[in-house]
């Protein structure tokens, strides 16, 4: 029996969508106010799956509080209250975009949990805009 298991935590960043290669003009008709110069920011609601067996003696698919240890200690301590475009190395020269953030963060999870259980990240920007990895 295979069990999907989700751990929901929270981080509030800031960034900018640019594309240093392009004129203002041109990262302001594809990124709008999202490329102010000055930032913005989002409150994001991260949610992370693991799936796998139960362990028939613990009953556990995965020990949450390690799970909770972990994305915090990889994104939430990292991500939380920071710049992701001037305070964070992930970002220095990737756009920060959704997609991406969901995507660091599912690497630097998948490189601390087994492959033996399947990880899905899923981020909300916004409460209607989120985007889902599962590599």
């Amino acid at each position: 029996m295979r069990v999907t298991v989700c751990r929901k935590e929270h981080f509030n960043a800031a960034h900018r969508l640019h594309n240093p290669a392009w004129t203002e003009e041109q990262n302001d008709a594809v990124f709008g106010l999202c490329s102010n110069p000055n930032y913005h920011g989002h409150n994001y609601e991260l949610i992370v799956r693991l799936t796998g067996p139960v362990n028939p003696e613990t009953g556990y698919v995965y020990d949450m509080k390690k799970l909770s240890d972990l994305v915090k200690e990889e994104v939430v301590n990292k991500f939380d209250h920071k710049n992701l475009n001037l305070d964070t190395e992930e970002f220095r020269q990737l756009n920060p975009t959704a997609e991406n953030i969901a995507a660091v963060i599912w690497n630097k999870l998948r490189g601390r949990i087994s492959p033996d259980y399947d990880l899905a990240v899923t981020l909300y920007e916004t409460e209607r805009n989120f985007v889902e990895y599962n590599g």
